[in-house]
């Protein structure tokens, strides 16, 4: 058995709510054809439904995952902080700094 994966508590959070969306849709996609059946539907339309089920499933996981790794990459990009530079003018001299524009020093 696999290792658990060390996570933060917010991510650990996001992605149980993630995997829950995706479970509870699973469970849909047997459930409403089963109940279909049941109040007299056609075997070929329960199936039909179940396959559109299961496309709608599909693609809400693909974008589910996708959203999720986007938030953990700007998560990391907050986390990693501004590598710019700071404290900076337009002219490049460093403010408060005794130098003119021309970098002589002023008296």
């Amino acid at each position: 058995m696999p290792a658990p994966r060390a996570q933060a508590p917010e991510d650990a959070s996001a992605q149980d709510s993630a995997s829950d969306v995706v479970r509870w849709a699973a469970f849909s996609c047997v459930l409403v054809p089963v109940v279909l059946v049941g109040y007299g539907t056609s075997l070929a339309g329960a199936a039909g439904a179940a396959l559109g089920l299961v496309a709608v499933t599909g693609v809400c996981r693909v974008l589910l995952r996708q959203s999720e790794r986007g938030a953990a990459r700007l998560l990391a990009e907050q986390n990693a902080g501004h590598r710019g530079r700071h404290g900076r003018t337009a002219q490049g001299a460093h403010r408060g700094s005794r130098h003119s524009a021309a970098g002589a020093p002023v008296d």
